[in-house]
């Protein structure tokens, strides 16, 4: 026998972060001193890996800081727009992959 679930129940859904939304905490946890090179901001964030969609997959720090157009950045703001078209192109590319698309298919 199963029980149904509260009707009442308010609580909102959990939401998954991806991109500079999920590299922002970690940015800002970090001990950056600005202006900052692809390395030393590489080096402050441990090389983090950064999801770059809801099916599961991310990239290393320091493979988008080496896709970005620059290797300098003057603050935490020019850090993650520089980044945000790096982790569209790598989620752009995922979504293309065969394991993107069986990912895509995997309803977990």
């Amino acid at each position: 026998m199963a029980a149904r679930p509260p009707q009442n129940d308010t609580s909102e859904p959990d939401s998954i972060e991806f991109g500079i939304a999920a590299l922002a905490d970690d940015v800002d946890s970090a001990d950056i001193d600005y202006p900052a090179d692809a390395r030393e901001i590489a080096r402050a964030l441990n090389d983090v890996s950064v999801p770059i969609d809801a099916s599961g997959n991310s990239v290393a720090i320091s493979d988008a800081l080496d896709a970005a157009p620059k290797d300098r950045f003057d603050s935490r703001r020019d850090l993650l727009e520089t980044l945000h078209p790096v982790f569209e192109e790598f989620r752009a590319k995922a979504s293309k992959s065969l394991m993107g698309r069986l990912r895509a298919l995997v309803p977990f």
